[in-house]
Formats: C-alpha cells, sequence, structure tokens
C-alpha cells in the first residue's frame, strides 16, 4: 500500500497550496524529489500520480502540489501566470527545506518542466533536473488557446475552454510569459540535466527539447520516450520514465561523504577524452575541455582550474588585510584569464624569446575606500601564496606510483 502525506503550505504570494508527498513503501527515502505539473494538469492527473509513485518505488519521495488556482490550492487561476508558478515552486523547494528533507532532484512534465528549468537557480540544493515533454519558450502554451489571443488583447481577459475546463486567461498571463528567456536559464543551469520527449509529441514537438539540448551545458542527456503521448497516457510509459529519471539521478543523489585524502588526487573518470575527477581533501571537483577542443566541458579546464586558484588566492588575501586593517571593503571579486603572449612584448620578463604564459586580474574592490586604500590592495594582492609561487621557481618531481 503505498505511503503518502496529505501537505499544505503558503505559496509565494501567502496562499495554501495543498500538496501530496509520496514515500517509499519501507524504510527512510535515499532522496526527495520535488514534481511540476503541466498546464492545468494538477498534482493528481494520472502522469503526476504515476510518475510520483514510480519514483517513491524507486526509494525517491517526491512532493507533488497543485499550483495556486488548481485542483486543491487556494487562489484564482485567473490570478495566476508562469511567475507565480515559478515562485510557488521556490515556495515548495523552502517548505521542504525547512522540514529537513531539501530537494535534491527536480522533475517537470510540460509547462512545469519549463517552470522547474525557470525556478532552479533559486533552489540550489537540487544537485539534477529532469523534464518530460517540456517546451523550450514557456509563450509556447499560448497554442492551447490561439483563437482566443485576439479577444484577450482586446478585452484583456477571456474565458478558454482547456480541456475539461473553462479558464480565464488575462493578458497579463500572455505577457508574463513571453517575457522569459528560458534558453538562458538552461545555458546557466550548470546543473547534470535530463531531457525526456516523446517524438511523436503532438502537442510539444521534439523539436523543443533539440532547443534545451542545446541551449543546455554537460552535462546532459537525453532519452526518446518512443511512441508515447505528451501526457504519457498509458502506465508503462510513465513507470518507464520514472525508472529511467531514478537510475540517471542516482549517480547525483547518493554521493557520500569522502574519506580525506592527503593532496590531491587525479583520476580518469572514464566518461570522455580528457574528462577528470579531482579529490582534495573531502572535496571532488571535475576537469575537463571544452567542446571545441575535443573534451565534454563537464568542468574547468586546467588552466582555468589554475587561474581560479590564483583568484581565490587573491580574493583571500586581500579579504584577510582589509578586515585586519578594519578597511571598509565590502565585497572583492576577481576576473581572470589565460593566454600564450610572444615574450618580447613583455618588458618586465626575462624570457625575451618565444611565447610566454600571461594571467591577466582584473580586481573589484567595492566598498568606501579611499584611492590610497585601493593602491594598498592591488600591492596586497601580489602577495598571495599562490601569486609568489607562480613567480618563483618550482619543482616538480614526477615518479611512478608503487
Amino acid at each position: 500500500m503505498p505511503r503518502f502525506e496529505k501537505v499544505s503550505f503558503a505559496g509565494a504570494a501567502g496562499r495554501a497550496l495543498a500538496g501530496r508527498l509520496d514515500l517509499p513503501d519501507e524504510g527512510a527515502p535515499r532522496a526527495v524529489a520535488l514534481f511540476a505539473h503541466g498546464f492545468t494538469l494538477g498534482k493528481d492527473s494520472l502522469i503526476a500520480t504515476r510518475l510520483a509513485q514510480g519514483l517513491a518505488d524507486r526509494g525517491i519521495a517526491t512532493l507533488r502540489f497543485d499550483f495556486a488556482g488548481i485542483g486543491d490550492s487556494a487562489g484564482e487561476f485567473a490570478d495566476t501566470d508562469f511567475s507565480s508558478n515559478v515562485e510557488d515552486l521556490a515556495a515548495a523547494a523552502a517548505w521542504l527545506r525547512a522540514r529537513g528533507t531539501p530537494a535534491s532532484l527536480l522533475v517537470g512534465h510540460s509547462l512545469g518542466g519549463a517552470a522547474v528549468l525557470a525556478a532552479a537557480a533559486r533552489i540550489p540544493e537540487a544537485r539534477a533536473i529532469a523534464t518530460i515533454a517540456a517546451p523550450a519558450d514557456p509563450a509556447h502554451v499560448t497554442h492551447h488557446f490561439e483563437d482566443s489571443l485576439d479577444a484577450i488583447r482586446v478585452h484583456g481577459a477571456a474565458e478558454v475552454p482547456l480541456g475539461a475546463h473553462r479558464l480565464t486567461i488575462r493578458q497579463a498571463f500572455v505577457d508574463d510569459l513571453a517575457r522569459h528567456d528560458l534558453r538562458g536559464a538552461v545555458a546557466a543551469l550548470r546543473r547534470p540535466l535530463l531531457i525526456l520527449h516523446p517524438p511523436r509529441d503532438q502537442i510539444v514537438g521534439i523539436e523543443n527539447a533539440s532547443a534545451i539540448f542545446a541551449a543546455a551545458k554537460h552535462p546532459k542527456s537525453f532519452v526518446s520516450l518512443d511512441d508515447a503521448d505528451h501526457l504519457l497516457t498509458r502506465a508503462e510509459d510513465a513507470a518507464y520514465a520514472a525508472e529511467v529519471i531514478a537510475a540517471w539521478a542516482s549517480r547525483y543523489l547518493e554521493r557520500k561523504l569522502l574519506e580525506a585524502v592527503p593532496g590531491v588526487r587525479v583520476v580518469e573518470a572514464g566518461q570522455g577524452k580528457f574528462t577528470q575527477d579531482i579529490f582534495a581533501g573531502r572535496h571532488r571537483l571535475r576537469a575537463d575541455e571544452p567542446e571545441s577542443a575535443g573534451g565534454n566541458d563537464t568542468g574547468p579546464s586546467p588552466y582555468d582550474l589554475l587561474a581560479a586558484a590564483l583568484g581565490a588566492c587573491t580574493a583571500m588575501t586581500v579579504r584577510l588585510y582589509a578586515d585586519h586593517k578594519k578597511l571598509p571593503l565590502e565585497r572583492v571579486s576577481v576576473e581572470l584569464s589565460h593566454s600564450k603572449v610572444h615574450a618580447a612584448d613583455c618588458a618586465a620578463c626575462e624570457t625575451k624569446d618565444g611565447r610566454i604564459d600571461r594571467i591577466e586580474r582584473v580586481l573589484a574592490l567595492e566598498g568606501n575606500l579611499d584611492e590610497a586604500q585601493r593602491a594598498k590592495l592591488i600591492e596586497i594582492a601580489d602577495k598571495c601564496p599562490v601569486h609568489r609561487t607562480l613567480h618563483s621557481e618550482v619543482w616538480i618531481s614526477t615518479r611512478l606510483a608503487d
């Protein structure tokens, strides 16, 4: 017998949102997912129910809820828009976070898929995102009522037949859809993304999946749902989607605390030509090369990591000095870039032939600092330990492991 909890929490506008938390039959969940339903569907729609229960069967507790004005949640649909859905998703994530069960996985179907992509930046604990039949542009939803767009424009609102419902759509709803740059949000996601889409989807065409995939950075994956329809009406299609999502997400959701390693260890990840796993103490990083250099772009390049080390050390050193001297430094940021230049172009360099490495470092110092204080902090930046290491003679000893 499925286990679940009926829940209620305050949405972004203070309206009570009704939800259901599906739980594994036995034991504690291995992860928690937050699910966003499609346009007007609700938490109790067939696809939401089957997906949530399918994830719960695989150990992932799943919160599904009605957006404001839908199903059992308070509010009027006419007063909502895509932005309010995104806000309600952030509120749902905050509720999960507050109860000590943060959402490490975001899943969204159709317009709910677009909503989780837009909301992900506000849910930093989400380690992975999966979308099902999602549009690449929220404005795609206007196809559902395109015959009414003129009436909405003229009168400011119109009652629109949507499935078994007749709902009021306002011009503000249409305008809000057009304001969202979803592809920009996808490009900035920088988290694992799984895109599931039926190739024969008659509601949201497969070209939407292609556009989302093209906008996303690695790691990203695409899974075809073969001959499924947009709503995954057949039980086996929903079960397959849940199984794929759970299996794919497991590598991102079940990372245990690593044992501390002495120094730094770098190991080939076995994914792509250049991808490396980096272990530093208890921390794990990923290095790669960009796609233009034959890599998968799943992490910074070695030179990016070198610049990052210098940048981090610079900011730390400047902060330590500013705090010690009680300077009004509010924030320091460092931008760095690496290039190869002709040695002859560097008047201060001892090397005069061939090419040398050049790292350009730009400091931004925020706060009520006078010119003398700013000049001193620039001087201090050159005293960071990594800076000194890069300017000193370095001896690298290499040997074979025992």
